[in-house]
C-alpha cells in the first residue's frame, strides 16, 4: 500500500467556510488517493504509515465536529425563528453550544493542518510570536521576584538594667 507525499497548498487561517473540504483536498493531494481509499488503506494496515493513520483519525474527528456544528446551528436558527422580542435562556444556551462547536471544529482543523505540514505551521507560529513581541524592549530580569525574601536579622534584645 503506497503512501505518497506531495506538496499541498496551505489552508489560510480565515478559510472556515469549507474547512473540511479544503483539508480533505490537501489530504488527497498528499497521499494521491481519495479520502475513502485512504481510510480503507489505513483500516487495512494502520501500522504501515502512522502519519496517515493519525491524519485519517483527525479527519474523522473534524467531520464529526463539522456535522455537530451544522446541527447546533440549525437548532439555533429554528429557535431564533420562534423568538419575538427578547431571546429566552434556552436559545442563549443554544448560541453558546454553537460557539463551543465552532471552537472544537477549529481546534481539530488546526491539528489536522499541523499534521499535514508541521514545518509550515511552526513557521507561522514563530513568525506571529516575533511580530507580537516588542523587539525594542529589553527584559533585564524577572517581572516578579523569584527567590523568597530573606528576613532581616532580628535586632538584639535589650534587657532593662543590663550593663552595656
Amino acid at each position: 500500500m503506497p503512501f505518497h507525499r506531495t506538496q499541498s497548498p496551505a489552508v489560510a487561517a480565515g478559510d472556515t467556510d469549507d474547512v473540511v473540504g479544503l483539508l480533505t483536498e490537501q489530504i488527497e493531494q498528499r497521499f494521491e488517493m481519495s479520502m475513502g481509499d485512504l481510510a480503507a488503506a489505513v483500516a487495512a494496515a494502520p501500522q504501515a504509515n502512522p502519519a496517515a493513520t493519525e491524519i485519517v483519525h483527525w479527519h474523522q474527528l473534524l467531520t464529526e465536529s463539522q456535522a455537530e456544528l451544522a446541527r447546533t446551528e440549525d437548532q439555533l436558527l429554528a429557535a431564533l425563528a420562534t423568538q419575538h422580542g427578547e431571546v429566552d435562556q434556552p436559545t442563549v444556551a443554544l448560541a453558546y453550544r454553537v460557539d463551543e462547536a465552532v471552537t472544537i471544529r477549529d481546534g481539530r482543523a488546526m491539528t489536522l493542518r499541523f499534521l499535514l505540514d508541521p514545518d509550515e505551521a511552526l513557521r507561522a507560529r514563530f513568525a506571529a510570536r516575533r511580530t507580537d513581541t516588542d523587539t525594542t524592549a529589553v527584559r533585564r530580569g524577572p517581572a516578579v521576584p523569584t527567590s523568597p525574601a530573606v528576613p532581616a536579622a532580628p535586632a538584639p534584645a535589650t534587657v532593662r538594667g543590663a550593663a552595656r
